[in-house]
């Protein structure tokens, strides 16, 4: 293997992905198709690793597949205004801060049902079933 070069298997521990999720980008243009090895295996180099590594983070953060598309079409026009990818962060960040306000009701509800026990009795009697069941 040259400097710089690494199979599937290699960028798949370098960057904690599985090899099919590394195959599955390729197919949808996240990564490029890698050149192929004189024995048809795939050989990327450091910009690869580079770019999944910058996928993984985004995925870390949430982002959607479509999003990190536009941000690593982005991050190639260095000309661009940095306010295309605020806007992206931030329609993210709004959805993030409604699963995060959705989440806080939902522990609410859980610790107002979950109060409503006093953990002894028969299934026949627990008010959390019954806090929980359609009527």
């Amino acid at each position: 293997m040259k400097h710089g070069e690494l199979k599937i298997g290699d960028l798949a521990r370098e960057t904690r992905t599985k090899v099919v999720t590394i195959r599955y980008y390729e197919k949808i243009g996240l990564l490029p198709s890698p050149v192929r090895s004189a024995g048809n295996y795939r050989s990327y180099d450091a910009e690869a690793l580079e770019r999944l590594r910058f996928v993984r983070r985004c995925r870390d953060l949430g982002f959607s597949l479509e999003n990190i598309r536009e941000l690593l079409e982005l991050s190639l026009d260095d000309e661009r205004a940095c306010s295309d990818v605020d806007e992206i962060t931030a329609a993210h960040l709004a959805a993030v801060e409604r699963k995060i306000a959705d989440l806080q009701a939902l522990a609410h509800e859980l610790q107002r049902i979950a109060s409503r026990c006093s953990g002894g009795g028969t299934i026949s009697n627990c008010r959390i079933l019954d806090a929980i069941t359609p009527h």
